[in-house]
Order: C-alpha cells, then structure tokens, then sequence
C-alpha cells in the first residue's frame, strides 16, 4: 500500500487542525504547536539523541507484527485484516553485539518531518537504548507488563524516553501503531500514515489493545504472536505476567486507557498523559488511575472533572508547571535539538515545548510513570514519590 500524505479534508492550517483534533480528543504527532520554519540553516541533517535510561538492566527491543483476523482492514479491502504493528521492549543480557534500535525506520521519520513542517532531511532519528533482539533477562520470576497507546496521527516511539526507563527498571513494555492513525513501516516495505478516513475512535484504540492484550497472553503461554512467524528474542516467550499489566496512553490514547480498563479487568492501572477523556467513559472504575495533565487541567476541561468523578480507586492527578500537552513525550527533548537547524525564533519553541525545561522533563517522564507502576504492579513505594509534592521534583503540583 502506498503511503498517503498526511492532510485534511478542509484544507485548514495546521493549528486550526491542531486546535480541532484536541477538542475531539485526538493530537498531532509530538505537540500541538505553530509550524515550523522549512528552510534549513544547518550544513547537514541534525542528529538527534535520547537520554540514556537510568535502570540497572539493559535494554532489548524486538518488533511485531500483528494480524487481527477477527477484524476487516477498513482500507485495503474484502480479505484483508486489520494489521498492527508493535514492539516488545524488556530487560536484556547479551547486549554486547546486538545493534542499537533506531527510534523509528527513516521513512517514517521522514513523514513524521514532512507532516510537522519541517524539511524531511533536515534531521536522522536517534538511536535507543534498546538493543536489536537481545536475549530476555530471566531471574526466576515473570516481568510485569505495560501498554501503551500513542496519540492521533502520531506513532508508538513517542515515549521512547518512558518506554526504555520502563524497561531499564524490569518491565516488558508493549508499545502500538493504531494503523491509519499513526505513521507505521511494515516489515514488508509499506508505509501507513494518518488518513481523516476512517477516522479511528479512542474506543477503535481500545478495541485494537485488547488484541495486542490478547498477544501478551500469547507470549506469556509460549506462544509466538508475529504474523511472518520471525523467531523472537531468546527468553522472551513466557516471560510477561499476565497477571500484573498497566497500561498508559498520551492524549487520544489515554482516553484509549480508561476504555480499555472499563471493558477488560486485565489491565490493573492505568495512566495519562494529557488525555482529554472524550468521550467521557460511562462506568465508573474501580481500580488505580493517574492523571499527568498539562492543557487539559479538571479545571478547565469538563470531559476531564467528569472522568475523574468516576474514579472510584486509588487516584491522583499531577501537573507539571510550564507543561503543554505534549511535554510528557520526546518531542520535549527532540524539537529543541531541531529548533537551530530550522531557525526557529525563541517564540515558536515556546510555543512546541512550553516553558517546562526538557532537562526537567526527562526527569519527570523518568520518575513518575515508574513510580505509578512499581506501586500499583509491584507494591513498591519508590520514595513516596507519589505521597505528595517532593523537593526533587518541585515543577510537579498534586492537583486535590
């Protein structure tokens, strides 16, 4: 399947479109912000960097690919189903030789440029932590397991910064590209972007993670899940425990999370990262949530306060001064490493990462997430990060 460029039906400028995905829940791949600058100022294409996770384990990351033959592909046709592409990232041995992950393929690297307004050469994506098919590192117990589900017309490498720290600390994250809402690579060459039709629902998101919950269940009986049957990393069947498995999503994908956790008790915690929760889930829920919001505060978003309402566990919402919504991914530290290279004024960066510091960010998206996990999956405290306001992290405000 060709790739189709990424446009809307009105023709409307990218902020305007930008303003409309938020207010139907959806999101723009790394942040609603202005459009950059096309023309380039650097010699060269600008190479990108991640900041090293900070676990004790290595890192491995294997991808896959996935067929839902229970589900008609809603693009290419009668007998084609809905295909998905992911990638199992774990703590790893062996890593010696194995090559470092790309953060994506080029190709979507470069549509992911091109649909943000950069020039599509004017940067190569970073490497990961995480090691090509690394041998899985066993000690005797199952890894815990946790989901995530990307914004609208974004990817599943967005949290790349939380998914290795995730990793780094013990955990098998299982990251997804929603097809037809996300920039995706196959493995046999085909390129997906987002279409305006169909337009996938959070609820079609949450109807594609019950499948992929469906393949977690696959590796944790032995089972390989991968539609071209590649043999996957040494270790790795049997390791998830399908027992423990949380779940996150920025934006249209946490809205994504409370749907999932509202139809399928698998899913025993679930975060936000700046979701606008619209539609507002029905049924209140009855097991533990996270807020991290940003630009949709309970105090300005009802779809929001509503949600919260329903939460009848354990609960808490953060907010990190300065964050828009986007600050919770790697755009935070990415676009500044492509602001000189596209003569973005102060201004326009404002306007892509807020006034949240990236350096600050990191931390963040390191501490938080890891913390909300270790307890609610492992019955760790981490510090108490998540008792009340910390001296360490002094951006971070509990939200009553």
């Amino acid at each position: 399947m060709a790739a189709v460029p990424f446009m809307n039906r009105e023709g409307m400028p990218r902020r305007r479109v930008l303003a409309a995905a938020l207010a139907v829940g959806a999101a723009a791949p790394i942040g609603a912000a202005p459009q950059a600058r096309s023309a380039s100022t650097a010699p060269g294409p600008v190479r990108l960097t991640l900041p090293a996770p900070t676990g004790p384990y290595p890192v491995g990351t294997v991808p896959l690919h996935l067929v839902d033959t229970s589900r008609p592909d809603p693009v290419a046709g009668p007998g084609h189903h809905r295909e998905l592409m992911a990638a199992v990232w774990y703590p790893a041995r062996g890593v010696e030789r194995r090559p470092r992950a790309p953060w994506t393929s080029p190709a979507v690297a470069r549509a992911l440029l091109t649909s943000l307004g950069f020039p599509a050469d004017v940067a190569v994506a970073p490497l990961t932590a995480g090691h090509e098919g690394a041998p899985v590192l066993r000690t005797g117990r199952r890894l815990p397991v946790v989901v995530f589900s990307h914004g609208a017309h974004d990817h599943r490498a967005d949290t790349t910064i939380v998914v290795q720290e995730l990793a780094g600390h013990g955990y098998v994250v299982v990251t997804v590209d929603h097809t037809y809402d996300a920039f995706s690579a196959f493995p046999d060459g085909r390129l997906t972007v987002p279409l305006d039709r169909p337009a996938l629902t959070p609820r079609d998101f949450a109807t594609d993670i019950r499948f992929v919950l469906d393949r977690v269940e696959d590796l944790a009986a032995g089972r390989n899940p991968d539609a071209g049957h590649r043999p996957p990393p040494a270790g790795l069947l049997g390791a998830p425990d399908p027992r423990r498995i949380g779940m996150f999503g920025w934006s249209k994908g946490a809205t994504a999370t409370a749907w999932v956790m509202s139809e399928d008790r698998r899913v025993r915690a679930g975060l936000s990262f700046d979701g606008p929760m619209q539609p507002t889930v029905t049924t209140d829920l009855d097991r533990p949530f996270m807020l991290m919001t940003a630009e949709n505060p309970r105090a300005t978003q009802p779809s929001v306060a509503e949600f919260w309402s329903q939460l009848r566990g354990w609960r808490l919402n953060v907010q990190a001064e300065g964050a828009v919504h986007s600050s919770y991914c790697d755009g935070q530290v990415l676009i500044p490493q492509l602001a000189p290279a596209v003569g973005m004024s102060d201004a326009d960066l404002q306007g892509w990462i807020g006034t949240l510091d990236p350096g600050r960010a990191v931390r963040i998206q390191q501490a938080y997430p890891l913390a909300f996990f270790d307890l609610h999956l492992r019955n760790r405290g981490r510090g108490h990060l998540l008792d009340g306001p910390c001296p360490a992290f002094p951006e971070v405000k509990f939200i009553p």
